[in-house]
């Protein structure tokens, strides 16, 4: 398969998948980032936005497998990775596997799921495999965690601290859907949901992700990409006095490491063969925003994290 054929292919995924889905255009593009790049993905939305059914059409248009676990305060590690259940029988101990076991996780609500549990996730989520009793499990690949968290019900809900945010390669923020969006909606509704067929093949995402890896970037890109996330922390060389009092801790080496994998992916699917600023810039927001702590001031002032970052990208251009 050649480059030109995987990009296709990938387009037609994300044709399909918005013939489906109106209005989230953004949020099916960053899925499909997280899958070629293998990286995590928080998405953070209010409720019917579409955010499960995009990443349930996305995962059989991949021919993916795919699994939702609604996240409770009640939950335990064991219902997300698994246990040893004893059998009579056999007079031995089996191990029941979780629904972790799977290429693409819907980790519904992630924020009301308690600490235990949201580092037995997270530890899956960084070295894809998880122990249960004496014996690691590898996980299949591609593994990829969607979490969703809902930004206006704050009962009940444990914050993610702000370490384990920076496991998430991007966040990305679901709004509502334009007006012509939610009228196609209505016109959906009225027919029987669409079969949809898998276009793309494990195998096509492993050589897509080989396409990508071949892009060029060059050595000022590459500066750049350093220089950007340096300027993010307070103390650092190339951080401005500007930004003295708003940002309380900046950006942490993976986001070097996700700007670098995430730009080279933008332009695959530009149709170019080398990675130029402005595809830096587009992901700068969702990639930076999350690992932003602004401080107390900043936030009473409105400063958002995702617009500090562009601003300091831009200012490195």
């Amino acid at each position: 398969m050649s480059s030109t054929s995987a990009r296709e292919k990938i387009n037609t995924v994300l044709t399909n998948a918005k013939e489906t889905i109106f209005g989230q255009d953004n949020l099916l593009d960053a899925i499909m980032a997280a899958l070629v790049c293998e990286g995590h993905l928080l998405i953070e939305g209010m409720p019917g936005l579409g955010k499960t059914l995009s990443v349930s059409t996305i995962s059989k248009l991949c021919d993916l497998s795919f699994k939702r676990i609604q996240f409770t305060p009640d939950l335990l590690p064991s219902d997300l990775i698994g246990t040893m259940i004893y059998s009579q029988k056999e007079e031995a101990f089996n191990t029941k596997f979780g629904p972790i076991f799977t290429q693409l996780l819907l980790a519904d609500e992630i924020n009301r799921a308690p600490a235990k549990v949201q580092a037995a996730l997270l530890e899956a989520m960084a070295e894809k495999q998880v122990t249960i009793g004496d014996d690691s499990h590898r996980l299949s690949s591609p593994f990829v965690v969607l979490a969703t968290q809902n930004p206006i019900e704050q009962e009940g809900t444990y914050q993610l601290p702000e370490a384990q945010l920076d496991r998430f390669m991007m966040k990305v923020n679901v709004d509502y859907p334009s007006f012509k969006a939610e009228k196609n909606i209505l016109e959906l509704k009225r027919t029987s949901s669409p079969k949809i067929s898998s276009v793309l093949s494990t195998d096509d995402l492993f050589e897509a992700q080989e396409f990508v890896d071949a892009i060029y970037v060059d050595e000022k890109i590459k500066d750049l990409i350093v220089k950007i996330v340096q300027a993010t922390r307070p103390g650092s060389d190339y951080f401005k006095k500007d930004y003295q009092g708003i940002i309380t801790a900046g950006a942490s080496p993976r986001a070097v490491i996700w700007l670098f994998r995430i730009s080279k992916f933008m332009a695959f699917m530009d149709g170019k063969d080398f990675v130029s600023p402005d595809h830096i810039l587009k992901i700068v927001p969702s990639v930076l925003g999350h690992r932003l702590i602004l401080s107390y001031e900043a936030a009473i002032d409105n400063f958002r994290s995702t617009d500090v970052a562009l601003k300091i990208a831009k200012s490195m251009v």
